[in-house]
């Protein structure tokens, strides 16, 4: 018997959902379900990444399973198959394109393969229990997929949000209210088992919720905003399956009438909360051959003093950044993160910018 967490919200979830695992079992052989479902920049087509989007997927009863063999098919880029090089847990592939009944099967194939009494969903930020109506929600839809899918599956399972408003899809303030049981937070012991992949990958909420259980205060510059790490940011917050659709509409919604495609999903996400991620991907996509730059890429600097002078210039009240922004301020590429931590020389999930 293994144990089968999901990672509710694809991107860096399965970073973040290593280190609660950690936290919270000892079971060396987990597997991590997750949606291939991550930033343009990470993979230039939009929307999630089904198994035909891959080759040298690695055999398994549970379903598609990564490996250091998988290779997501050009255009298309993904960093799971890296990430299941990185990561203790295996991972296992999510295809949402055959909505809630389709992602239903998958779940109970791949919990009745792990042979597992309760599933445990994972999302770093907590937009899982969003109202639909906050005002910096920005992807509602994968999560509640996961939701929806749960629930129909017959599995028993519970929610656990790491890092509260980390994600920066709703504030840590709105989100506390809602978070009234039990929480826990990871030592830095537990944070090592992402240790590996906190080196390289993008993630700035998992990075952000591994600094934070560490012990990071203070404020932190990413790509979309600034970021206030409190007590909470660090903490993993546990509530039942029942109590997370209670707080989210659209995987009530979702649930109820059961879409048996992504594109019915997604016009369901439109109604109940009035935009759709997918149409915002579709449109980044299209603009990034006009916006893609025809110079060679900006070599990585070789100055340590250089950067961080830059860098404390760009983020003004920040003491620390994290990579990916760093790399974004430098005219770099997320690629370029090992490199510039080599440079800098920090060892941690953060670049601080104040000692």
């Amino acid at each position: 018997m293994s144990e089968l967490l999901i990672a509710a919200g694809g991107g860096g979830d399965p970073v973040g959902t290593a280190v609660v695992h950690a936290a919270t079992s000892r079971d060396p052989h987990a597997v991590i379900a997750t949606y291939a479902w991550e930033r343009l920049e990470v993979d230039p087509t939009p929307g999630p990444l089904g198994p035909a989007a891959f080759t040298g997927w690695e055999e398994s009863d549970g379903g598609h399973r990564f490996s250091g063999r998988t290779a997501a098919v050009p255009p298309a880029g993904s960093t799971l198959p890296r990430l299941a090089e990185s990561l203790g847990p295996s991972l296992l592939l999510l295809d949402p394109h055959h909505g809630v009944p389709g992602l239903a099967r998958q779940i109970r194939r791949a919990a009745d393969a792990s042979g597992c009494e309760r599933v445990r969903i994972v999302d770093i930020g907590g937009d899982i229990l969003t109202h639909g109506d906050e005002p910096t929600l920005q992807s509602p839809l994968p999560d509640a997929l996961t939701l929806a899918a749960c629930a129909t599956a017959g599995v028993t399972a519970s929610v656990h949000i790491a890092g509260p408003g980390l994600d920066g899809e709703i504030p840590e303030g709105v989100l506390l209210p809602r978070l009234t049981g039990a929480h826990l937070t990871p030592t830095e012991q537990h944070v090592r088992a992402a240790a590996a992949a906190l080196t390289w990958h993008p993630s700035e909420a998992s990075a952000l919720f591994a600094a934070a259980a560490t012990g990071r205060r203070g404020t932190v510059r990413t790509v979309g905003a600034e970021v206030r790490l409190t007590p909470a940011s660090g903490r993993v917050y546990h509530l039942t399956l029942e109590q997370a659709l209670a707080h989210n509409p659209l995987a009530r919604a979702l649930l109820e009438e059961q879409p048996g495609s992504l594109e019915d999903a997604e016009h369901l996400a439109l109604r109940i909360c009035g935009f759709s991620e997918l149409a915002r991907e579709r449109a980044g996509a299209e603009r990034l051959p006009s916006t893609a730059p025809s110079r060679p890429p900006v070599p990585v600097p070789t100055s340590r003093d250089q950067v961080l002078y830059t860098l404390w210039q760009s983020a003004p009240g920040a003491g620390c950044v994290t990579f990916r922004y760093a790399a974004r301020a430098l005219g770099l590429s997320w690629r370029d993160i090992p490199r510039l931590r080599e440079l800098i020389g920090a060892d941690g999930p953060l670049l601080p910018l104040v000692t």
